[in-house]
């Protein structure tokens, strides 16, 4: 059995929030700004969102039970806030930059997922507390000197001369995520492209935006 499952096709898998389309269409608008630096890569509108478990690698045969897990959480409202600073990440040399998105609501449905997806061991949980937050932006690497087969490799992250700035009034105001969804993720030479596979509508929060 366990060599059938290594042989068997395998997708790599995440859920997450989705972003009302007024906020995403806002964080492109300001990364088309901030996130001029050649050294970044700013992350594209389709895949703004909040990351809930990143389940990794797991055979496609698993994936209807999955989805499953995630159209089965409990529908409620999931409100959130962005904060104005962006965070760079990973060291003096950061190798993204993201946006804090606090919601004790948010904490609530990953929880959820967190039991069930590990419960039916598709996921082990990581240790370190749960961070709601957008990647809005990845930093490019050094070249580093070719190896034998003549491939370069990838080195530190880049300088950043301009980091980008805090994010516009506008975007700071409450607003409610509108779905659970599960995605699969093709990596890529020009980055990673997401596929949703399953979704779970939510129910608006009274004083979001939801579109």
């Amino acid at each position: 059995m366990a060599k059938e499952r290594l042989k068997s096709p395998r997708a790599r898998l995440f859920t997450a929030l989705d972003l009302p389309d007024a906020i995403r269409d806002g964080i492109a608008a300001w990364q088309a700004r901030e996130c001029a630096d050649p050294a970044l890569r700013a992350v594209p509108p389709e895949a703004l969102h909040v990351t809930l478990c990143f389940l990794g690698y797991q055979p496609e045969r698993g994936i209807e039970e999955i989805a499953g897990v995630v159209e089965g959480v409990e529908p409620r409202p999931v409100e959130m806030r962005l904060e104005a600073e962006p965070r760079g990440l990973k060291g003096g040399r950061p190798s993204l930059f993201a946006i804090s998105a606090p919601s004790e609501a948010a904490e609530a449905v990953q929880g959820e997922l967190s039991d069930k997806l590990a419960a039916a061991r598709f996921y082990e949980p990581e240790k370190r507390p749960f961070w709601p937050h957008v990647t809005v932006a990845r930093v490019r690497s050094e070249p580093r000197p070719g190896g034998s087969g003549g491939r370069r490799r990838r080195g530190r992250p880049s300088i950043v001369e301009n980091r980008p700035r805090a994010l516009p009034e506008g975007l700071l105001g409450p607003f409610g995520a509108v779905r659970v969804a599960l995605y699969r993720s093709h990596l890529q030479p020009s980055g990673a492209r997401y596929e949703r596979l399953a979704a779970l509508q939510l129910p608006p929060a009274t004083s979001g935006r939801e579109r």
